[in-house]
């Protein structure tokens, strides 16, 4: 017998972490890690000290809350999408979740049964294949092309009577692209036209390059019967040990995404939530800050990438807290990886942690988590990748 956890794989940065076992680094050349996508950093001084006066004096942030999240934060969330997309959406169509994880896995517990299928890109957030598998849900690849962006004319030719879903992450995790408005359009319609859902995965909206709307879906009166869209405070206000994230989506399903919350985690944590509602009311000015730092670093990869391209490496996808790298040596990535890891002392994942079990692809390319670095670390990450022999 195989239990569901037997039929997937093993958590990727855990795994890669134990890279490092027996590893030592000198001082003066330390490990550049480059492995996940999560801020090192504590959130800023006043929210923080919002949480510490929460826990000292608000009784009700250490009960049980409301499963689908605090009604103060679900509102303040519905309507700051009303302001940055335009449309209508109320607090009734947003439920609070315990991390973004969270959020993907009751929509998708809330959509499928055994035996169903959801499409997602590949490369792929390995989270999300992690939890279809461990739901007995069939992955379904949707190639993606040079510009690691899929065809919508693909998308539709993929779907099959037991197609429940697309999920789609823009900005990207791994590849780092930002899908264009009239791409996740084209998808959005592809969806409808099969009465399947849009799963937009929205993790890293707030480092977006464009500053405007990223897509305009909330614009159309209807776009409940469709999109399913998911968030994550921790990215915006460094709050992943808090475990926030959001799911906007039409209200009757949101009374099945309360069925999974229930039954596994009762509430979303109300510190966490507090902490995001104060974020909400009071970090503009910080967290656009936060973002113009990361476009920065962003910029620096773009800058810094001919120390390594006139060796043959390739800049596939850039964006958020990524960068995708297609890289020019016969060793695979899957060996090449451990290998930086001991002999460069750069820690970063291959992409057969990203792509289907034998898809060549994955021998070839990897993904950096770029974000945890300024740019003199930038250029040392460079650095390091031009020491090694072609």
């Amino acid at each position: 017998m195989i239990s569901r956890t037997q039929r997937t794989f093993s958590p990727p940065v855990m795994a890669a972490s134990r890279w490092l076992d027996g590893v030592s680094f000198p001082p003066e050349r330390p490990l550049i890690n480059v492995c996940q996508a999560a801020p090192v950093d504590p959130p800023p001084e006043p929210l923080r000290q919002a949480i510490a006066e929460a826990a000292l004096t608000n009784d009700a942030a250490h009960l049980y809350g409301p499963d689908l999240g605090l009604p103060a934060l679900r509102a303040a969330l519905a309507g700051k999408w009303q302001r940055s997309y335009g449309g209508e959406i109320g607090g009734n169509q947003v439920a609070i979740t315990s991390g973004c994880n969270q959020a993907f896995a009751a929509a998708i517990m809330a959509l499928t049964d055994e035996g169903d299928e959801v499409i997602l890109p590949s490369p792929w957030y390995f989270n999300h294949r992690m939890w279809l598998d461990m739901c007995g849900v069939g992955t379904i690849a949707l190639s993606t092309g040079p510009d690691m962006l899929p065809d919508p004319q693909e998308a539709a030719a993929l779907i099959t009577p037991r197609t429940r879903a697309m999920a789609i992450v823009s900005p990207n995790n791994p590849a780092g692209v930002e899908y264009p408005p009239e791409l996740l359009r084209a998808l959005f319609d592809v969806c409808r036209a099969a009465g399947i859902k849009l799963i937009l995965d929205e993790t890293y909206r707030d480092f977006h390059a464009a500053s405007g709307a990223p897509h305009d879906l909330f614009t159309d009166p209807d776009w409940h019967d469709t999109l399913i869209q998911l968030y994550s405070f921790s990215k915006a206000y460094r709050l992943t040990g808090h475990r926030v994230g959001a799911m906007t989506a039409a209200q009757p399903f949101l009374s099945e995404v309360e069925k999974v919350i229930d039954a596994v985690t009762i509430c979303p944590n109300q510190l966490g939530q507090i902490a995001a509602l104060w974020g909400l009311e009071n970090l503009d000015q910080w967290l656009a800050g936060e973002r113009a730092e990361i476009l920065d670093r962003r910029a620096a990869i773009e800058e810094g990438l001919p120390k390594i391209a006139s060796s043959g490496w390739e800049l596939k996808g850039l964006g958020a807290y990524f960068a995708y790298f297609q890289h020019p040596f016969d060793m695979p990535a899957d060996e090449l990886a451990p290998w930086l890891v001991r002999e460069h002392g750069v820690l970063l994942l291959p992409a057969t942690m990203f792509r289907a079990e034998g898809d060549p692809r994955g021998q070839r390319e990897l993904r950096v988590a770029f974000a945890n670095l300024d740019r003199a670390g930038i250029g040392r990450f460079y650095d390091r990748l031009a020491e090694i022999p072609g």
